[in-house]
């Protein structure tokens, strides 16, 4: 019986730790579909421009947006997942 209850206890948290991985990637989905929309939005005319007329700024540009992009998403995506498990819990 020690087995059993040991097995059902992995089951529980494999499926508690898969329920987490895909909250946290639909949520980080949504925010890189959003972040990508916005910054299309307010820079998209001065980077095509930028990219037309000065190649290698634009490319430490889009480096630089794109290292901010992962901070700043994997900041939120942390703190709505610590305010989910917070409510959950």
């Amino acid at each position: 019986m020690g087995r059993e209850a040991k097995c059902n206890g992995m089951k529980a948290e494999t499926v508690s730790t898969l329920r987490s991985f895909l909250i946290e990637l639909a949520i980080y989905a949504v925010l890189v579909i959003g972040y990508f929309f916005l910054v299309l939005h307010l820079l998209g005319g001065w980077l095509q421009q930028l990219e037309v007329h000065h190649r290698y700024t634009y490319g430490a540009v889009a480096i630089l947006l794109i290292i901010g992009q992962a901070v700043l998403l994997e900041s939120v995506t942390t703190l709505l997942l610590r305010l989910i498990r917070g409510r959950s819990e």
